[in-house]
C-alpha cells in the first residue's frame, strides 16, 4: 500500500494549522495560483465519519477561505470541491476562477483550451502573500 501524501507532506504552502485541519495554498498548479486545499489532518477518508462539530469546523474553515479569496481577487467564480479520488484523506479545494483561464468553463483538471491571461496571472501572483495573511488572521 502506497504512503498517503497528505499524511506524509503538507500539501502545499502551509498558511494556518489547528488541531483538527490545516489550510494550504498549493503550490503545483501556476496556472491557479489561487487555489487552496483544507485538509483534514487525521487521515480519514469521508466526510460523513467526523463529528458533527469537525464537519462545522471544516465547512467554515471551507467558507472563510472562499469569503477571503473572493473579497481580495474578485473571481468570477469560486469552485469548491472534495474528490478524494486520487487522495482518499478528506480535503477541500477551494479555488478561484476566471473566464480567460486556461480550462474556464470546465474543471481545472480538464485539458486547457487556452493560456491563461499573464497579466492577470501576474496581480494574482502579487496578491497572494496578502491573501494567505487574510485567511491565517481571519482563522486566528
Amino acid at each position: 500500500m502506497t504512503a498517503c501524501p497528505l499524511c506524509i507532506d503538507e500539501g502545499g504552502l502551509l498558511i494556518h494549522r489547528e488541531p483538527l485541519l490545516r489550510v494550504v495554498r498549493a503550490t503545483d498548479t501556476p496556472e491557479h495560483p489561487a487555489f487552496y486545499r483544507v485538509i483534514l489532518n487525521a487521515h480519514v477518508a469521508e466526510f460523513s465519519a467526523l463529528a458533527a462539530p469537525e464537519r462545522q469546523r471544516v465547512m467554515d474553515v471551507v467558507v472563510e477561505v472562499e469569503r477571503q479569496v473572493l473579497a481580495l481577487l474578485k473571481p468570477i467564480k469560486v469552485n469548491l470541491a472534495s474528490l478524494g479520488n486520487m487522495v482518499p484523506h478528506l480535503h477541500w479545494h477551494v479555488i478561484a476562477r476566471v473566464g480567460d483561464d486556461a480550462q474556464f468553463p470546465a474543471p481545472i483538471w480538464a485539458p486547457a483550451v487556452r493560456a491563461g491571461d499573464p497579466a492577470r496571472l501576474q496581480a494574482w501572483q502579487a496578491a497572494l502573500p496578502r491573501l494567505d495573511e487574510g485567511i491565517a488572521a481571519a482563522l486566528r
